[in-house]
């Protein structure tokens, strides 16, 4: 039977009805904080295209990761910025380099309260831009990357890192990455494969925010934006490699690939609400154009509903705050 036997608006008469039959909530554990430290800031400096994100001091760092852990958050996200860069992004295995520093700095202020994650990944060491260390030809040489990012990523491990990050697309990255983390003796540290990462163009501001030295693009190893098969394949190696958690990005634009591997994952799916959705959110309630708590909450829920477990978002501390007010 159809109208007017049925009517669907039933259960939305009001707020009491919408909360009962809602199909899915937020919740400030599964949202995971990034945040970028620098090396040689005297303070806090502000991102400019992307208003209310900072570049952190060591001390402004320790007060975000604590926060973050007073609000419940799942996790947070670190990204290292050096003042020094070279060929090999040697800075990113150096175990006083600022990213390592940032760890043990952030698993000192919370210990186990916050699952304390890091990026590995050469793009923000090298004095080229690149994910990994290049070729004769110019070209990012995959095999000899590999050998870097398993160094890198008990670099990390010693410095206190819960999860690693491995965001450099390369081939094979999370097989080498837990063979040497397991020869390390690091059985514990967990892997959140950055499993399918699409060469996007939202990525501008974090470019900004990470100082970027690229010149050209990263599409000889990031996804193409026309592929969604290939995201599916993406995660199944990864998985099979030794992935713990495994992750799409951006998710925006990329909600049907969050629900196609969400339908064939035995491991749980995050999604990544790049700087580029942040900004546009941020620049059109500056203009009043829309909302911005509402296009906040709704383009995190379309996310989670999506099929995401886990959702990183700058917006994680702000949201875990009005969630806890609501309640």
């Amino acid at each position: 039977m159809g109208f007017p036997q049925h009517r669907p608006r039933r259960l939305r008469q009001n707020p009491a009805i919408r909360r009962l039959v809602a199909e899915n909530e937020l919740s400030a554990r599964q949202l995971i904080l990034p945040a970028f430290v620098r090396e040689g800031l005297a303070e806090p400096n502000e991102i400019t295209s992307m208003p209310g994100v900072y570049q952190h001091t060591m001390d402004s760092l320790k007060a975000a990761a604590s926060n973050a852990a007073e609000l419940g958050l799942g996790g947070i996200m670190l990204f290292g910025i050096p003042e020094v860069r070279d060929e090999n992004g040697s800075a990113g295995l150096d175990p006083q380099g600022i990213l390592n520093r940032g760890i043990a700095a952030v698993r000192a202020e919370v210990g186990d309260e916050l699952v304390a994650m890091s990026d590995v990944c050469l793009d923000e060491f090298t004095s080229h831009g690149h994910c990994g260390v290049l070729d004769a030809q110019g070209g990012v040489d995959n095999d000899a990357t590999l050998e870097i990012y398993g160094q890198m990523a008990v670099a990390q491990a010693e410095a206190g890192a819960h999860m690693l990050g491995p965001s450099g697309m390369m081939d094979g990255q999370i097989g080498v990455i837990r063979e040497a983390l397991d020869a390390a003796g690091r059985q514990d540290v967990s892997i959140l494969a950055y499993s399918a990462k699409y060469a996007s163009a939202f990525y501008g501001p974090f470019r900004e925010a990470v100082d970027s030295q690229l010149v050209g693009d990263r599409r000889t190893y990031q996804m193409d934006s026309a592929n969604r098969s290939e995201a599916v394949l993406e995660a199944e190696l990864d998985i099979a490699e030794g992935a713990d958690m495994i992750m799409v990005k951006p998710a925006m634009s990329y909600l049907d690939i969050v629900r196609d591997i969400a339908d064939i994952s035995p491991v749980p799916v995050s999604a990544y609400q790049i700087s580029g959705e942040y900004s546009m959110i941020e620049a059109a309630a500056a203009n009043g154009w829309i909302d911005r708590k509402a296009s906040v909450l709704e383009s995190l829920l379309s996310i989670k509903r999506a099929g995401a477990q886990q959702i990183l978002t700058y917006y994680a501390a702000e949201v875990a705050g009005w969630l806890k007010e609501g309640k």
